[in-house]
């Protein structure tokens, strides 16, 4: 039985969520043996200690060390907990940082602002181009330089879209406020800080569409900061990336000839 399942933790959709899941479960346990455990005790102390049993106070305090022993053993269970699970399970996701690169991850920046997503996809060269701030339009929400020629074919989408089976990196930014992108099927989250874009990655296993929402207070808007997340077959997205990368470069390369006209 899992107690994060009673909880309704959704099922899991990512290779290391397995290692997570099984976290919870060990925390949740200890936690509901601690609940009962420290119940009995209360009402015990209120039995043993109620003023018509002993109408004659007592200063000499509690001679046994039973209570010093059990927090003893729940300092050892927590340090088990860290030690054990915890620090193994971050080592894993960190020292395989390197070989994820090695393995030709699907990479999308993730630009929150107030309220909502903006994905950026590098197109079929693989290559983002150059962002800056004082390009940033109405018609050009993450300040692309297209006159970079990375930037050519790089594409923008309202939805998260990535392929089962093949590592995903996102680069995690925003535009505006502290946000946090959490996407709890794929056990992962991560503050977005302002002028800093910061990476994290996983695994997906399933095919599947769910919600991405924003897991730190960041304004009236906060609850309705909600974004949509697709998980497909490869061929489904190379197919979707070759036309969307084929449409921007196009789209961009027409428009710095006419801007190249009008300027001479």
């Amino acid at each position: 039985m899992s107690p994060t399942k009673f909880l309704g933790l959704p099922d899991n959709y990512s290779a290391h969520g397995g290692q997570v899941d099984h976290l919870l479960d060990v925390v949740h346990w200890f936690m509901l043996a601690l609940f009962i455990g420290w119940t009995i005790f209360f009402f015990i102390c209120l039995f043993k200690f109620w003023h018509k049993k002993n109408p004659k106070a007592s200063y000499d305090g509690v001679r046994s060390h039973l209570s010093s022993h059990m927090e003893v053993a729940v300092i050892i269970i927590e340090a088990v907990l860290l030690l054990g699970f915890a620090f193994p399970l971050w080592a894993e996701r960190v020292d395989g940082w390197e070989k994820v690169q090695e393995m030709n991850p699907v990479r999308v920046r993730v630009v929150g602002w107030q309220f909502g997503w903006t994905y950026h996809y590098p197109g079929l060269d693989g290559k983002f181009g150059r962002t800056d701030a004082a390009l940033i339009s109405g018609s050009n929400d993450l300040g692309i330089d297209y006159t970079d020629p990375n930037a050519l074919d790089d594409f923008i989408a309202p939805v998260l879209k990535l392929p089962v089976d093949r590592p995903a990196v996102l680069n995690i930014g925003t535009k505006d406020v502290i946000h946090n992108f959490a996407i709890v099927p794929m056990r992962v989250q991560q503050d977005a800080i302002p002028g800093k874009e910061i990476p994290m990655w996983f695994t997906p296993v399933k095919t599947m569409e769910t919600y991405v929402v924003c897991g730190q207070l960041c304004g009236e808007g906060h609850g309705n900061m909600i974004g949509t997340m697709e998980v497909v077959p490869e061929s489904d997205f190379n197919s979707w990336a070759e036309t969307q990368s084929e449409g921007s470069l196009k789209t961009n390369s027409s428009n710095n000839e006419d801007a190249a006209q009008a300027s001479r």
